[in-house]
């Protein structure tokens, strides 16, 4: 157990929701740390009208109600959004994050309609695509839960946001062949930010929470922050 720490926040990607997490919420509890991964809401005004900051007060509110001291940990969207509250944790661990800017320009180009359907258009076989490190039963649960996203978030996201290198430990987390954020593009944010980088069996951007190996990375990053 890592006596250091007394909590982990996990902070889910666009699109995702709290569940992405529950293989690394099983291993981080039974080590004895409080854990919660909260699902990101849409302002009052709605989700088209939701806005990158929107997300980031929601994160900020979470992570200071947890005790000190406190690991931060974010995937994809909820890596940005982590990278971006790090002055109140701990440790940060950024999960095939969209990374800030300059490196934003390196991801692949995309238009965002003002809300993304990506529970109007799920399909199972697209899911089962998109997870191939992921069982089956695991592929169906996403499939049903993946949901709607705010296109003004995911542009606010892609134009770039600047951030300063983080002041905790930090390490980043890289799929072997991830489309949506290259390995390339993690690695090099890690060497820009002197943070660690771990190479992830996983294959696709959300196989380190869904795949096969989810439980076995989880425990990779409990050793990380015992050695923080």
């Amino acid at each position: 157990m890592p006596d250091a720490f007394a909590s982990a926040l996990f902070v889910h990607g666009a699109g995702a929701g709290g569940w992405e997490w529950n293989a690394w919420r099983g291993v981080f509890a039974a080590s004895g740390l409080q854990v919660a991964a909260p699902e990101l809401v849409p302002s009052s005004s709605g989700l088209e009208n939701t806005g990158f900051d929107d997300y980031l007060q929601q994160v900020r509110i979470s992570l200071r109600g947890m005790p000190r001291p406190r690991a931060l940990i974010g995937a994809s969207l909820g890596g940005l959004l982590a990278a971006a509250t790090s002055d109140d944790a701990d440790a940060l661990v950024l999960v095939n994050p969209l990374p800030p800017s300059p490196w934003h320009a390196q991801l692949p180009q995309r238009e965002w309609p003002e809300i993304v359907p990506w529970r109007r258009d799920a399909r199972l076989s697209s899911t089962r695509r998109a997870l191939p490190d992921a069982d089956d039963a695991t592929a169906l649960f996403a499939y049903r839960h993946w949901r709607d996203e705010s296109g003004a978030v995911m542009r606010a996201a892609y134009a770039g946001v600047a951030l300063d290198r983080p002041a905790c430990p930090v390490l980043c987390i890289a799929s072997q062949l991830d489309e949506d954020v290259s390995p390339t593009l993690t690695a090099a944010l890690a060497l820009a930010w002197q943070a660690d980088l771990l190479r992830a069996p996983a294959i696709s951007h959300a196989g380190p929470l869904l795949g096969r190996h989810a439980a076995d990375l989880a425990a990779q990053v409990l050793a990380w922050l015992s050695a923080r």
